[in-house]
């Protein structure tokens, strides 16, 4: 038996019983969030009568452009993004029908700057960061230059003098994004003139502030997290950039760095110390719900105190858990758009 489900403005064919002909929860997204919705996935499959989701790690601009591409079969049904949705990817979403996103935080992150355990620890100020990585940096005279640092003691000569080599994720990835906006911004905009420039001028503030340089001192690793660390492992004079996740599961491979005097910990990103952390989101695409079997059930695994609390399984897999409060404010979140379109 056929029956129209009408959402909004539009419909969808759907069959009395299995509304989608998938009948397999598909996620796609940041490559941070990636162990956590896999590990929940994973419990889900074996807790339940559902099929085990299918878990992609794509980057989080990556997943949101396939999330925001339409509705129906061959399109995710939950993005998950180490940074929060923007408003040119709502936009997409809408220009492609899909009007309601719901959105829920699920904890908090760090990004570290890590290196072998065979070097010693790096100790970086975000300024130290900036100079390292940015493009252009200032010429003490109020204008830029192309970036010519080629060893950490041309920075800082408290920094060792090995050569800058930094792995990092692509501009698809949301711990790029974030860490450009928390590190490489926070370094930038010691400079007073940079800082008044973001009132005067805020694209040439953003591009001075976010652009990475292209020289080789950089080197883009893909979305592959573990990817980094082995490369770290191969080699002691590098630094890689990723999530405190990746750092606390290989950490008899890799030490973070100490940055603006605090240590990537569990401690210090759960009380704001560690200067360098984001919030972690999941996307869900909320026409899917009812017609994608187990999307609502599965919003009520990840939103567990047994899963995203303080004593949860994702604490095991890195994930720094929100305040009680905030839990359960988000949690109410998801049970008002789950239940809506059930």
């Amino acid at each position: 038996m056929k029956k129209i489900l009408v959402f909004g403005s539009f419909a969808l064919l759907a069959f009395h019983g299995t509304a989608l002909a998938r009948d397999q929860i598909r996620i796609v997204g940041s490559s941070t969030v990636f162990p956590f919705a896999a590990s929940v996935a994973e419990q889900f499959g074996l807790s339940t009568n559902f099929n085990t989701p299918i878990v992609e790690s794509t980057g989080s601009g990556g997943g949101l452009k396939l999330f925001c591409s339409g509705i129906g079969d061959q399109y995710p049904d939950i993005a998950n993004a180490s940074r929060r949705i923007k408003k040119s990817e709502i936009k997409r979403c809408s220009a492609n029908n899909i009007q309601n996103i719901g959105e829920f935080m699920i904890g908090y992150d760090g990004i570290v700057m890590a290196n072998s355990r065979k070097s010693n620890v790096y100790n970086l100020s975000l300024l130290d960061i900036f100079l390292a990585l940015a493009k252009n940096v200032p010429d003490g005279q109020g204008a830029t230059v192309p970036n010519t640092y080629k060893t950490w003691s041309d920075i800082n000569p408290d920094l060792p003098a090995t050569n800058i080599e930094v792995f990092g994720p692509p501009p698809t990835s949301g711990t790029r994004d974030a860490f450009v906006e928390l590190a490489m911004e926070g370094g930038c905009k010691v400079f007073p003139w940079i800082k008044a420039l973001k009132k005067s001028d805020k694209n040439a503030y953003k591009t001075l502030c976010h652009t990475i340089r292209e020289d080789g001192a950089f080197i883009e690793a893909g979305e592959n997290d573990n990817l980094i660390v082995q490369k770290l492992d191969a080699n002691p004079n590098a630094l890689g950039i990723f999530g405190f996740s990746f750092l606390d599961q290989n950490a008899d491979k890799v030490q973070g760095s100490v940055v603006g005097g605090s240590s990537p910990t569990f401690e210090n990103i759960a009380d704001g110390s560690y200067p360098v952390s984001r919030s972690l989101y999941v996307y869900v695409k909320q026409v899917h719900i009812g017609l994608v079997p187990g999307i609502a059930e599965f919003l009520t695994e990840f939103t567990s105190e047994d899963t995203w609390g303080f004593d949860g399984y994702l604490v095991d897999k890195g994930l720094i858990p929100m305040s009680d409060e905030e839990r359960a404010s988000w949690k109410e979140k998801v049970k008002s758009f789950a239940n809506s379109t059930m």
